[in-house]
């Protein structure tokens, strides 16, 4: 038995060594049970890899394969595309650790950078190997600082799209609750009207921001209630803004209004999209605006206010969800698979794509949204596919995903351009 753990270990460690030193420069050949190519599944197939690109993939008979290849059988395995996350925020943690408003108030900068290195490292090792960051939540451009450490290599990580700050209207956001003559840091930057928000606008952009977030509306009605922010001649100077710096605007919408505003304004994406109704999703379609619908992380915070989910009934909240989620598939939306990971753990991605095969997807329409259908939406060129070509970001996982779609937890390798980032057997 010793014997026969001593060879696996060598085995391991030798792939490893092999993959991560001279992936770039040699020829690596992966041959699993199948291969899922962002689209379709493919059984006899074998994927080559080199200088950190895809050379080639199709039937192994097919393929042209160098006397020098590094041969890797993955038996029992399906390869994919790295998964490509809509929404997260790598510098939260989960509520039930420690509320939003002591995230933001009481853990510094120092500790909160920390927390997000570890929080993209477990993202990359449960497959995601590129992710979009929505809003760094009271911690200024710490996000542009975590992506260019990513790109440096001082950390392990997927590549970031990151949102910086993200705006909101004055008044509108928190920390609340503290008397008049106190000031607190706030989860994100205020700004209105024409000059405040052209200003602030550039502002991040110059800060490092790859897209601009904006809250098209928030909980600051009457009675707590979630009401639009930004008025739409707001809203369309945010875009024109971003627009002529080349950059695309995402807007947090709960609301009926505010996801009219947002979607008439030309935003491209509508993060949660709660008040979405037959009319809304019509127009979103129109007007080529996706939704990023956020399901785990309203079923997380339920669970966190006392809802025992599988023995208590389903609260209205998320039967509301279910049945929005359904019609907005129902219409046609373009979705973006983002479960706004942070709100519930880091490294635990998957539990958003469980839930939109629980509330209506086919496992296999799951597994193209989170490939090559989030590259396509987000405008990620050369990721999402196994193709010739292709930056060669690459998962394995035991089992067969686009059957059950929970075997993404049973991941075995994760490569991202090339080079081998994570390995379990």
């Amino acid at each position: 038995m010793k014997t026969i753990k001593r060879f696996t270990s060598i085995s391991f460690f030798f792939f490893f060594y092999i993959f991560s030193s001279y992936g770039q420069e040699h020829e690596i050949l992966l041959i699993p049970e199948q291969v899922f190519d962002g689209k379709e599944i493919h059984r006899d197939w074998g994927v080559l890899i080199q200088h950190g690109l895809i050379k080639d993939a199709g039937p192994i008979s097919s393929l042209e394969i160098s006397n020098t290849a590094q041969r890797r059988i993955l038996s029992g395995q399906t390869l994919m595309p790295g998964m490509i996350e809509g929404h997260s925020h790598i510098l939260l943690h989960p509520y039930n650790e420690t509320s939003w408003n002591d995230q933001v108030l009481k853990e510094s900068y120092a500790e909160r950078a920390v927390r997000a290195a570890n929080h993209v490292t477990k993202s990359l090792k449960a497959g995601i190997t590129t992710m979009r960051d929505l809003g760094s939540e009271g911690a200024g451009y710490l996000d542009v600082g975590i992506k260019q450490s990513i790109e440096k290599g001082i950390i392990e990580g997927p590549d970031l799209i990151v949102a910086g700050p993200a705006i909101v209207a004055t008044g509108s956001y928190g920390p609340k609750g503290f008397a008049d003559h106190v000031r607190v840091p706030l989860g994100a930057y205020e700004a209105d009207g024409t000059d405040n928000l052209i200003l602030e606008v550039r502002r991040q952009i110059g800060g490092g921001a790859d897209i601009i977030k904006v809250y098209a509306d928030y909980r600051w009605g009457p009675e707590g209630e979630a009401r639009p922010t930004f008025t739409l001649e707001e809203l369309e100077l945010i875009v024109r803004v971003a627009a002529s710096s080349g950059r695309k605007v995402v807007a947090h919408a709960a609301t009926t209004e505010g996801m009219r505003r947002a979607t008439l304004a030309g935003v491209y994406t509508i993060e949660h999209g709660d008040g979405g109704t037959r009319e809304i999703f019509e127009l979103m379609k129109r007007q080529k605006v996706a939704l990023c619908p956020t399901l785990a992380a309203g079923d997380a915070i339920m669970q966190y206010r006392g809802w025992r989910k599988g023995l208590d009934p389903e609260p209205q909240r998320i039967t509301n969800k279910r049945e929005s989620f359904a019609l907005a598939l129902e219409v046609g939306v373009a979705i973006v698979a983002g479960g706004d990971v942070g709100v519930f753990p880091h490294g635990e991605n998957v539990r958003e794509f469980e839930m939109m095969v629980d509330y209506g997807m086919l496992p296999i329409e799951v597994l193209r949204n989170v490939t090559s259908g989030n590259a396509t939406l987000l405008g990620l060129s050369g990721k999402g596919e196994i193709k010739s070509g292709m930056t060669a970001d690459i998962i394995s996982v035991y089992g067969d995903p686009s059957l059950i779609i929970s075997d993404l937890r049973n991941i075995h390798l994760v490569v991202k351009k090339g080079r081998i980032v994570h390995l379990r057997d």
